[in-house]
């Protein structure tokens, strides 16, 4: 279970760890658990973020650029991930399974896979459930997201989106 502490120790490591060809992301505050933020790299896309105590990140937001939702998932649990190839992967809300493809993502040497949609309300959706489940290709459970608090946080980033433009 994440503490207080840990949490904001973690907070502030990954806020400090963005690889050097990406842009910081810009802090907006913090809400229920999760990090308001800003992504430059996403066409100033807002996002809610959340650390756990083994490093993990988890992202849920909005890519402005492409005018699509997503989610993304840092772990050292997904093993070899090349940045920009996909990957098939299945992921679970309370029950619910769906198959997706991801892009693989890299930072700080921790790998990441995302998942976009073309329906930016399925972020809120996902908001919605309790828990969200990843697996691998493999069938392999990689994380289990705590999803409580992201529904308020989504509220703020939806209104950090619309002030971006």
């Amino acid at each position: 279970m994440k503490s207080l502490v840990s949490l904001c120790v973690m907070a502030i490591l990954a806020l400090g760890s963005v690889s050097a060809s990406a842009q910081a992301l810009i802090d907006k505050g913090f809400v229920s658990g999760w990090n308001v933020m800003v992504d430059p790299s996403f066409g100033n896309g807002c996002l809610i973020q959340t650390v756990y105590q083994d490093l993990s990140i988890v992202r849920i937001g909005y890519d402005a650029t492409g005018n699509r939702g997503y989610f993304v998932v840092f772990h050292d649990g997904w093993g070899k991930i090349e940045k920009g190839e996909k990957y098939d992967i299945t992921f679970d809300l309370d029950g619910q399974k769906y198959d997706a493809v991801a892009t693989g993502f890299v930072q700080d040497h921790v790998p990441g896979v995302g998942v976009f949609f073309e329906d930016r309300e399925f972020i809120h959706a996902i908001a919605r459930k309790k828990v969200m489940t990843v697996y691998n290709a493999a069938g392999e459970r990689v994380i289990a997201v705590d999803l409580k608090g992201s529904a308020k946080a989504l509220d703020y980033a939806r209104k950090c989106q619309a002030a971006e433009g």
